[in-house]
């Protein structure tokens, strides 16, 4: 399956479950279906929405379908440009996803409810090269989202 959509992982899957069980899946309850951690894409796009668009929403303003069970929402992140002067703070928000300043330590950041996604992503793919590009190329996604 490719990750173009991961947001339909789940719909076609539960489409997919009911047509085989011909509508008898209420009679037993289902065994819980394991959703893939990793995606094998890099690209920024598919990053995002697998990974942050839930919180996040698909068009990166704050309005994610699990928005309701937040204590604080999610800031719009299509204006952090014109949050800074009219520059995106590339390094500013790789340093926030990736959970470390600019050389390296280890910072917090956000509400406690954002995860830090560079100790994530380092805890799910062996190779640290591959963390850190999905860092960067989120980065640049976000970058192309931004409001002039």
């Amino acid at each position: 399956m490719t990750h173009r959509h991961p947001w339909l992982y789940g719909t076609v899957l539960a489409a997919a479950l009911l047509a085989l069980c011909g509508g008898r899946a209420a009679q037993r309850p289902a065994a819980p279906v394991p959703v893939p951690l990793t995606i094998h894409s890099m690209y920024g796009k598919d990053l995002f929405e697998f990974y942050c668009a839930s919180c996040h929403g698909r068009d990166g303003k704050g309005g994610g379908p699990v928005v309701p069970a937040l204590e604080t929402g999610p800031p719009d992140l299509t204006m952090l440009a014109k949050g800074n002067g009219g520059v995106f703070p590339r390094s500013r928000v790789v340093s926030l996803v990736a959970g470390t300043d600019a050389h390296g330590t280890p910072i917090a950041h956000g509400s406690r409810e954002m995860p830090i996604w560079g100790p994530i992503f380092r805890s799910l793919d062996p190779s640290d090269r591959r963390s850190v590009i999905r860092v960067e190329n989120l980065a640049d996604y976000l970058a192309s989202l931004q409001q002039r």
